[in-house]
Order: C-alpha cells, then sequence, then structure tokens
C-alpha cells in the first residue's frame, strides 16, 4: 500500500508508540520482549519516514509518568534505551538524520545521558529528517518549566510585558525550533493525548489505531498517511477560502 500522494505528506509526524507490554502479554512473553520488539519497528518506521522525506519524526519514547513503572521494567528500558541509541548512530549517519531529545534528561541515568550526547554530536551535521525522542517528557512539566524560566526573564527586566504572545512563549519550551505536528499516530487502542505535545498539538491531525506498537508495520504507517492526506485542514477557516480555484 504506497503513500497516494507523496507531494501531500506532513511536514512533521508525532508518534505515540504504545502497546509494547500488551503485545507481549498477549503473547505470554516477558513486557521487555514486547519493547525490544517495538524497537525493531522504531527502526523501521524511522528509516521509512526518512526515504518518504518527512522532515521531522518525534517518537514519545518514556513519559514522565513512566518513572512510575516497576525499577525492574524501568531499569531493562533503560538499557534497551543505551543500546538503541548506539547502534542506530550508524544508521542514522548513513541516512543522514540528525538526532535530538526533549524531556527532563537530568532525570535519566548517566550512561543514558552519555550515549544521547554522543549521537547528538556525531549527527549534528546532518541536514535530512530531524528525529526526535521525548525522554522523561510530559508536557504540562514542559508548559510549568517554559512559564517559570518566562517569569524570571521578566522579573530581571530581560522581556516587557507587552512582548508576550504565542511565539514568545512557544520559543521557552523544548521544541523552539521544531514545527508544530502536523500529524500525531498513536497505537494500541486508546484514544488519548497522555500529557505528550499538548501545546504543539492545538491544531495537529489526530489518528488513532488498534495495532499494537509491536506491529505497527510499514503498511499501517502508509495507510495512516494515506488517512491524514484525505483530510482537509482548515485552521479555522471555511473549505470556500482554502479553494483558491473558486
Amino acid at each position: 500500500m504506497p503513500v497516494a500522494k507523496p507531494e501531500k505528506l506532513p511536514r512533521h509526524l508525532a508518534i505515540i508508540m504504545d502497546g509494547n507490554g500488551r503485545w507481549a502479554q498477549e503473547r505470554m512473553l516477558q513486557r521487555i520482549v514486547g519493547h525490544q520488539k517495538g524497537v525493531e519497528t522504531v527502526r523501521n518506521v524511522v528509516e521509512t519516514c526518512s526515504v518518504l522525506g518527512i522532515g521531522y519524526l518525534t517518537l514519545y519514547a518514556f513519559s514522565a509518568e513512566n518513572w512510575l513503572r516497576p525499577k525492574t521494567e524501568v531499569k531493562a528500558l533503560m538499557a534497551l534505551l543505551k543500546k538503541y541509541i548506539r547502534t542506530e548512530t550508524p544508521r542514522m549517519m548513513q541516512n543522514n538524520i540528525r538526532f535530538n531529545v526533549i524531556g527532563e534528561l537530568t532525570e535519566l541515568p548517566a550512561d543514558v545521558n552519555q550515549a544521547v550526547d554522543e549521537a547528538v554530536a556525531k549527527t549534528a551535521a546532518n541536514n535530512g529528517m530531524l528525529l526526535t525522542l521525548a525522554l522523561s517528557y510530559g508536557s504540562r512539566q514542559e508548559i510549568t518549566r517554559a512559564a517559570a524560566r518566562l517569569a524570571a526573564d521578566l522579573a530581571a527586566g530581560r522581556i516587557t510585558g507587552d512582548a508576550i504572545n504565542e511565539e514568545l512563549f512557544s520559543s521557552y519550551l523544548y521544541t523552539p525550533a521544531i514545527p508544530a505536528p502536523d500529524f500525531l499516530i498513536r497505537t494500541s487502542g486508546e484514544m488519548r493525548i497522555s500529557n505528550f505535545l499538548l501545546w504543539q498539538i492545538a491544531y495537529t491531525e489526530l489518528y488513532f489505531t488498534d495495532v499494537r506498537w509491536p506491529d505497527f508495520n510499514k503498511n499501517e504507517l502508509y495507510k495512516a498517511l494515506n488517512d491524514y492526506q484525505a483530510r482537509e485542514r482548515r485552521f479555522g477557516k471555511t473549505s470556500e477560502q482554502l479553494d483558491t480555484r473558486r
């Protein structure tokens, strides 16, 4: 199932990768096996998006709330994350992909942060797709942090009250240089946002599928992208205003 309109792809695709644990449990396997299988899906989706020409791909990899999971699972996830970053860095170099991370990185183990820093530095000169992993990320926390930083600058006189607008506030978020997502996919049947990019997705098209993340293959990605291409994005305008042929 190819993408119907290669010229009408989202500039920025965001994905909530859900269902690894349930995928494993349904097969009577340990949850970490589902996460390992999910890493294969990440690799395939990243490479497919890069080949398609999508400019920005943001993946919700580990939320701020995920720290509440059992310690053994969190430890295994951190080890898997470090392995993924180090293994995939050469692939990112081959595919001209630039690597980026958003979230409260100080919460991550030192060895994971080292792997992140190395991957970011090695891929910094690449000018293809920007791959962003959201790690220890929570959107409410991001917005609160942004408000606190803005308030500090206001109190210090670095900005004035009448300068505060949406554009200025956005510059205090984790994503000042990244356009808002055009399309957000969530796998595994849950129909909620789970504290992900709440500010940034104000006008994002949403897509929910029952497919577990480990089973989200290229055809499922194409299916989602074709659904996106069939939509009309009006941003508050009417269809007639968007149709320049009238």
